[in-house]
């Protein structure tokens, strides 16, 4: 074989190698019956905080331990428990990537990511414009 035969099947084996390990990485969102399906395995939910269920948090005894319920999209909800302090902005988000595991009867959750509102979404509704919204001095229309 020729130097660059062998060059080239190293670079496709390389290849290869990477697109599996990427594969093994990625997860997609699940709701929280398919979490509950795959129990004790590792998913990515996509949720947001019920505000009407309490939040349990006791930042002096147990700044480790934090419980909320969680709805997805579909209206299901869940019992979350995460062993860490709580997100500041957690309240205020607009949704949560959950990752973690079904355990139990409960979501056992190692991340939480929280989305919060744009800013320009509140801006709009107290009636103010987005800033790419600036008159086109040419005719005096709001441009984006």
């Amino acid at each position: 074989m020729k130097t660059m035969h062998i060059i080239l099947l190293v670079l496709i084996a390389a290849s290869i190698a990477v697109l599996v390990s990427f594969t093994n990485t990625t997860s997609t969102y699940d709701t929280i019956e398919t979490a509950k399906e795959k129990s004790g395995t590792y998913v990515h939910l996509m949720a947001k905080l019920d505000k009407s269920a309490p939040i349990e948090y006791d930042a002096l005894n147990n700044p480790n331990y934090l419980s909320f319920t969680a709805v997805d999209s579909l209206g299901s909800s869940v019992k979350v428990v995460y062993h860490s302090a709580k997100p500041d902005n957690l309240e205020m988000s607009d949704k949560l990537v959950l990752k973690g595991k079904f355990n139990n009867g409960y979501f056992e959750c190692e991340e939480i990511q929280t989305k919060c509102p744009s800013k320009y979404k509140e801006a709009e509704a107290q009636g103010k414009t987005h800033p790419g919204n600036v008159p086109d001095p040419r005719n005096g229309n709001a441009t984006n």
